[in-house]
């Protein structure tokens, strides 16, 4: 496995990054949030998601049944080898055996077994291993990394740890404004699915301690970006004067 930096600089010179975990259900804006949060703040971004999504790809272009856990455990090394990931937050970029995947792991295919893939604990496990030395190794003085359990497992001790939510109604609007190819009802069908089966792995839609809830429901996306920002320098700062 290879993680593609570009514009990179000397890892010594942040010793301990600025990690800014985002968490929310899906259709809360987190992926595009974050990546405008990051480029703010000059950060790196990790999409914790798209891992998923690449294994669930992973294991169906290999043969392996998405429902077989034990079979998808045992994929993980070659999938380790074969999967590359720009951190960069203004290069969206996931290849698969040097195949560019970007467009493909968002895709109908891979959204039907993602959750059956991401719900085996030791897929987890492994996966949550490997965002903790990405974190640990940025180059950047901080990264942004968002998806599901960020705030709770990945990064409990992030300096900054967001809950970003909304409606279920503005959670669907947003979908289907992102997909205006598909019918409405078949969006909200999906994101009602996804919703449930994320659910049997962790509580999305409540804030651990400790976390700061962000609700974007009745503010844009420019309001929400400005949100989050100033709730990470708001408590980054808290932290560091903390931690003196």
């Amino acid at each position: 496995m290879t993680e593609q930096h570009p514009t990179s600089t000397d890892a010594s010179t942040h010793a301990v990054p600025v990690v800014v975990a985002i968490d929310g259900p899906a259709g809360s804006g987190k992926s595009s949030v974050s990546k405008a949060v990051a480029r703010r703040l000059g950060y790196r971004y990790l999409d914790t998601g798209a891992w998923y999504r690449a294994l669930a790809l992973h294991t169906v272009e290999a043969g392996v049944d998405p429902e077989d856990s034990a079979a998808v455990v045992a994929s993980l090394e070659a999938f380790g080898e074969a999967f590359s990931v720009s951190l960069d937050p203004d290069v969206t970029a996931f290849s698969l055996g040097g195949q560019d995947v970007t467009e493909e792991i968002r895709g109908q295919r891979v959204t039907a077994v993602v959750s059956a893939v991401a719900r085996v604990p030791e897929v987890r496990a492994w996966i949550n291993d490997t965002f903790r030395s990405i974190i640990a190794g940025v180059d950047r003085p901080g990264i942004v990394v968002e998806g599901r359990d960020i705030t709770t497992v990945v990064a409990p001790d992030a300096q900054a740890r967001i809950l970003l939510t909304a409606s279920e109604a503005a959670r669907m609007a947003r979908r289907s404004a992102e997909f205006e190819s598909h019918p409405a009802g078949d969006v909200a069908e999906q994101l009602q699915r996804r919703d449930r089966a994320d659910s049997r792995v962790v509580d999305f839609m409540n804030a651990a301690d400790g976390v700061t809830t962000v609700d974007s429901t009745h503010i844009d996306f420019d309001e929400t970006v400005d949100a989050v920002v100033r709730v990470t320098e708001s408590l980054t700062a808290r932290n560091s004067h903390g931690s003196r």
